[in-house]
């Protein structure tokens, strides 16, 4: 007869479940060893078989399924814990258990030689309070692993939600918007922002309004930012056919004598209009005809503005300009934004910050270009890239 057939005859039931699952366990030979000699020195007292219990097997319990499967667990181990030994989905769904025909609950702890009878529910779904109960690293992966599926479902059911009410308004969905409205509401991240609309927290319908609201805010900006712009250059246009050369600040980087910085709030280069503001030290600060102090300084100091333009050529000179870079997370989009800058002549990277969540990029370059012209050449260039919607100036 062959070997199994001789552990069968010679150990029964218990050779089976070893060949089962329990094939190799350490210390299981020299139990049943000596469970036999102590029955072959003895006349039917079983009373000695309780010293037995599983004396080598002080931080361990087996316990049994009803078709007589045995498996193994550590000592405390709970219900859910067997459940998730068994398949992970089995322990998701579990709703108690029935050990040794009696009903118990989740948290109930098993002792050696339970019979133990999951039961389930197709409504039950892992809850966050049952990393509390279950005492195997196993059974905690699995359920940390379904509740962060749970939550990505949520995201993504919420998601779906608002960009279908978006159809059904016939409303375009600007993620840069979306992005400043979620700012303005107070959330930190995209993640929260979703789970609230999860939750019902937040009612779609109400986002919606607040959408249309930010949009207005933005527009009001731009339309604000657009006429002091137009009307500042309308007003020098004016002025250049009444006053004489001698009136406009020449800006070279080797005049002397005259104190002059470019002003950090709007980062002028070459190429860019421009007009002086004397400071009250004396000196003069260069600005963008377009920079957001404009209108104030036009308003309360007239009196200090003086006209300005650039003079000879920026070769030699270079100016950090910061762009924001505002798109869908793409594989490879910091790859094919760096790729192009680097192949810019001229242009050269000297920060980036990203921030990606939920599917959604920004990015902050800080770049060094010599004049517009080559500025507007990039941001022409980085507008082409895969998943950017957005490539502004800041």
């Amino acid at each position: 007869r062959t070997e199994r057939m001789n552990d069968i005859a010679e150990r029964g039931l218990a050779a089976h479940w070893r060949y089962k699952g329990v094939k190799g366990e350490s210390g299981l030979d020299e139990w049943l060893t000596s469970i036999r000699e102590a029955l072959e020195n003895t006349e039917n007292d079983l009373e000695m078989m309780d010293q037995f219990k599983l004396d080598l097997y002080e931080d361990e319990v087996f316990v049994f399924t009803p078709k007589g499967d045995l498996f193994k667990l550590g000592k405390g181990a709970t219900v859910l814990d067997f459940a998730f030994h068994i398949h992970s989905k089995l322990g998701c769904k579990c709703i108690g258990a029935k050990v040794n025909g009696k009903n118990v609950q989740l948290r109930q702890k098993l002792n050696s030689g339970d019979q133990v009878e999951i039961m389930t529910s197709n409504t039950q779904t892992p809850k966050q309070d049952w990393l509390n109960i279950v005492t195997t690293s196993k059974a905690r992966t699995k359920i940390r692993q379904a509740l962060k599926e749970m939550v990505a479902r949520q995201h993504d059911f919420a998601k779906e939600t608002l960009e279908r009410k978006f159809k059904n308004r016939k409303m375009e969905y600007d993620e840069a918007v979306m992005m400043r409205l979620i700012k303005r509401l107070g959330f930190k991240n995209v993640t929260e922002f979703y789970q609230k609309i999860a939750d019902e927290v937040l009612d779609v319908n109400d986002i919606l309004d607040k959408y249309i609201e930010q949009q207005k805010r933005d527009s009001e900006r731009d339309e604000v930012t657009y006429r002091s712009a137009e009307e500042y250059n309308l007003q020098n246009q004016i002025d250049e056919t009444t006053v004489t050369k001698e009136d406009v600040l020449v800006i070279d980087q080797n005049l002397k004598g005259l104190d002059f910085k470019l002003a950090k709030c709007c980062n002028p280069i070459y190429g860019d209009d421009v007009f002086g503001f004397v400071t009250v030290s004396g000196g003069i600060k260069i600005h963008r005809n377009d920079c957001p102090n404009a209108g104030q300084m036009r308003e309360r100091f007239g009196y200090r503005i003086v006209k300005a333009r650039w003079a000879g050529k920026s070769e030699g000179t270079q100016y950090p300009i910061t762009l924001r870079v505002v798109g869908h997370d793409d594989i490879g989009i910091v790859t094919n934004i760096t790729s192009i800058i680097s192949k810019e002549n001229g242009i050269s990277l000297r920060s980036i910050g990203i921030d990606s969540n939920d599917g959604l990029f920004s990015g902050t370059l800080t770049i060094m270009v010599s004049d517009t012209g080559r500025l507007e050449a990039l941001i022409k260039k980085l507008r082409t890239v895969k998943g950017v919607k957005q490539v502004s100036r800041n």
